[in-house]
């Protein structure tokens, strides 16, 4: 068989684009053969259309759980998308002759790691230069001479090939691209195109292996079913910074020479970098002048020189932009440089472009939300009001933000990062989300990832939150599906989780999963008229969980301290929806469970100090009966350990309470007076616990209380009470940590 001309390229490379193109004018092919899987031929008409704009990636996946997929990167400047553009301009086949996706997946997993030193970084240090970028760039990029790009890579890649060392896995992996390829080459020849006017673009490694005629055993590969889509690609992805292995260290910076490139004036290169570094430190308030830029120009010319190079490198303009416009402090301008080398530029594709349904979807959801502005690869901050717009007509207008809010948490369930919650802080934030929204190419294969669940959004979602209800066996986690149901705005699955939750709630006999299901289910009753969904039904299960959460409590407080502080946040939750949904539960119940647990002792000491103070707190203890559970609870004859518990528990919320009652730190007082060293050393490590969450004004306010107890001055004793530890003091008390006071 005749070998046809072949143009061996370096992906992302602006110098094999720019040659390939003057290569294909000059041999004016009637068929145009690409490295690419072949499956994807298809997909050539919407890659080449005019409003498709790179960077793009042809994605594969497989159709079963977990998902794998490849994919394969185009940039303006890839020869690959030079090569299928002139095709369609010349009106001429164009088709992708690498092995299809079905094969590449199947063995994917298949190549062996390489360890030690790469031979690309042994060639640059023998080439005298930093890192291999730029012995490429110097080397190759800068090559305008057609024919000596083609004989320099060629001799290049061959010697390359006989000097890098690989595996067992790669030699075969090779050896059956190659064949595949060669194969279609044939194929096309035989179709009766003339042999010298098939024009293949291949990696320039490929090229001495599609020359090559000698039989080769192929193995034997059993494909996957697989399917393929194009999605938008983006700078940072194209980066090797990203980890992609055929990536260049600055897609931005190359696109900028393949422009240059195409004016035929790549001599303006770098005085096209230094001024947009500089112009990008002029838009963040750092201002260089003209005279600067200029400096810095002739600098990189200079270190050139120094090595012979016909223009500056990347890393000789990135240097004379240290020097000259950082003031010899990379730091001054490395964010500057990071958006004129890398970039945040994202590709479109049009309406129409083969995408998978569920793409299709996203998208249309996109622009029915209006959100579109925020498809970039910069984070943008969005607040949502989810309360009705009443200055604009219309539904869908004036309730835009709550279906945002529906659409975000939709991706959310299906793990999609297209917007991501922003935790913030506001009172009465019932209406409000705050979301942090970026896109990235980790958007588009998530989304196919997702396909497997449903051809559109909500299917996957629906499927997805149906998928985890069948895996609950606990309340708590129905219940948190039924939360995520109402947050999507999907009721029937709502409702579905509700009838799991009230069979689970019949034998669940933990406090703790009570509480959190009791919680979830509540937050729904409470903010439901916020997403305009009815939640009528879900009024008695929230009335059947806090009484079960109630009457398990009293067998909760039968525990050890570190158990306790997870009861205690579960405690919090129950009396939240006492507080909030007081009309739907048993109130009273929930009061009779805590005065339980306040008085008992024979329940852990720090849950019945902290029951008290959520009845002092819903003014269910009045002075009198606290006064004398103080005086029971710190008395000579109680243990200093149950003592100082109690009185933990009784400082853990509602700090104004217990300032206002003075009788209170006059019974501390004595109680702590009363105490031997012995008693005192023990109770201080509790003690200390207690204050740690009084602010400095509240320290003052006991340091006045005190003050009137001791006859002393309020002012100095409130300088002591807030000073530091010194380290010595600090010691004494963490040595006590380490006392053996048992489990109480």
């Amino acid at each position: 068989m005749m070998t046809p001309p072949i143009f061996g390229v370096r992906h992302l490379s602006p110098a094999s684009a720019y040659h390939v193109e003057k290569w294909l004018d000059d041999v004016q092919p009637t068929a145009v053969l690409i490295e690419g899987p072949a499956d994807a031929t298809s997909l050539i008409a919407d890659i080449s259309r005019k409003e498709t704009k790179p960077p793009l990636a042809i994605m594969a996946y497989t159709h079963e759980v977990p998902v794998q997929t490849v994919v394969y990167p185009l940039a303006s400047y890839s020869p690959e998308y030079r090569a299928i553009m002139w095709a369609t301009r010349h009106d001429v086949h164009v088709s992708f002759i690498d092995l299809p996706s079905s094969i590449t997946l199947a063995t994917e997993n298949e190549t062996e790691p390489q360890e030690g030193e790469s031979i690309y970084e042994r060639m640059a240090l023998l080439a005298g230069e930093l890192d291999y970028e730029s012995y490429w760039e110097r080397s190759y990029e800068h090559i305008q001479s057609s024919t000596s790009f083609q004989q320099a890579i060629h001799t290049f890649s061959s010697h390359l090939r006989d000097v890098e060392e690989m595996s067992d896995t790669e030699n075969v992996e090779n050896a059956h691209r190659e064949w595949f390829m060669r194969q279609q080459i044939r194929q096309k020849i035989e179709e009766g195109h003339d042999p010298t006017k098939i024009a293949v673009i291949t990696g320039a490694f490929h090229v001495k292996g599609l020359k090559e005629t000698q039989h080769i055993e192929i193995p034997s590969v059993q494909p996957v079913a697989t399917s393929l889509t194009l999605m938008p690609y983006s700078n940072f992805k194209l980066s090797a910074r990203s980890g992609y292995g055929a990536g260049n260290d600055a897609p931005a910076y190359f696109e900028m020479m393949w422009e240059c490139m195409k004016r035929g004036k790549l001599r303006e290169l770098p005085a096209y970098y230094m001024t947009s570094v500089a112009s990008a430190l002029r838009r963040s308030g750092t201002f260089r002048s003209s005279a600067e830029v200029i400096e810095g120009v002739r600098l990189a010319h200079s270190l050139a020189s120094f090595r012979e190079g016909f223009l500056p490198t990347l890393r000789d303009l990135r240097d004379a932009a240290t020097v000259n416009l950082g003031q010899g402090e990379f730091s001054v301008i490395a964010e500057a440089c990071a958006k004129v080398e890398t970039g945040t530029n994202i590709g479109f594709l049009p309406d129409g472009v083969s995408q998978t349904p569920i793409q299709d979807d996203f998208y249309r959801q996109i622009k029915q939300l209006k959100l579109e502005k925020y498809r970039k690869d910069v984070k943008q901050t969005l607040q949502l009001d989810l309360r009705e717009n009443r200055r604009v007509k219309g539904e869908e207008a004036a309730f835009l933000d709550l279906h945002r809010s529906f659409f975000f948490h939709k991706l959310h369930v299906l793990h999609i990062s297209f917007a991501v919650p922003d935790f913030y802080e506001q009172e009465n934030a019932t209406w409000a989300e705050h979301w942090n929204v970026q896109w990235t190419p980790e958007v588009e294969m998530h989304l196919v990832e997702s396909t497997l669940l449903g051809e559109s959004i909500d299917l996957a979602v629906a499927f997805r939150l149906k998928e985890q209800l069948e895996d609950s066996k606990r309340v708590s986690k129905a219940a948190e599906i039924v939360y995520r149901a109402f947050q999507c705005g999907m009721i029937t699955m709502m409702k579905e989780a509700k009838s799991v939750v009230q069979r689970l709630t019949v034998d669940e006999g933990d406090f703790v999963e009570t509480a959190n299901a009791a919680t979830n289910i509540a937050r729904v009753v409470q903010y439901g008229d916020v997403r305009k969904v009815d939640t009528t039904l879900l009024r008695p299960l929230v009335e059947q969980l806090f009484l079960r959460s109630t009457l398990l409590l009293i067998d909760a407080a039968r525990c050890n301290n570190d158990a306790a502080r997870i009861v205690m946040e579960a405690m919090n939750e129950v009396n939240a929806i006492a507080l909030q949904l007081f009309e739907h539960v048993d109130e009273e119940e929930w009061f009779t469970v805590l005065r339980e647990v306040a008085y008992r002792d024979d329940l852990n000491p720090l849950l019945s100090g902290y029951a008290c103070t959520l009845l002092i707190e819903r003014n269910q203890l009045d002075s009198k009966t606290l006064s004398e559970e103080v005086a029971r609870r710190l008395s000579p004859g109680v243990s200093v350990d149950l003592g100082a518990g109690w009185f933990e528990g009784l400082c853990l919320r509602n700090k104004y309470a217990l300032l206002s009652r003075p009788f209170l730190w006059e019974q501390i007082n004595e109680y702590v007076l009363s105490l031997s060293d012995e008693q005192f050393h023990r109770a201080l490590v509790f003690l200390r616990r207690a204050f740690t969450s009084f602010s400095s004004t509240d320290r003052a306010k006991v340091a006045e209380l005190l003050g009137d107890l001791w006859g002393g001055d309020s002012l100095m004793i409130s300088e002591q009470l807030n000073e530091s530890l010194t380290e010595q003091e600090e010691a004494v008390i963490d040595e006590l940590n380490d006392f053996d006071f048992g489990d109480f």
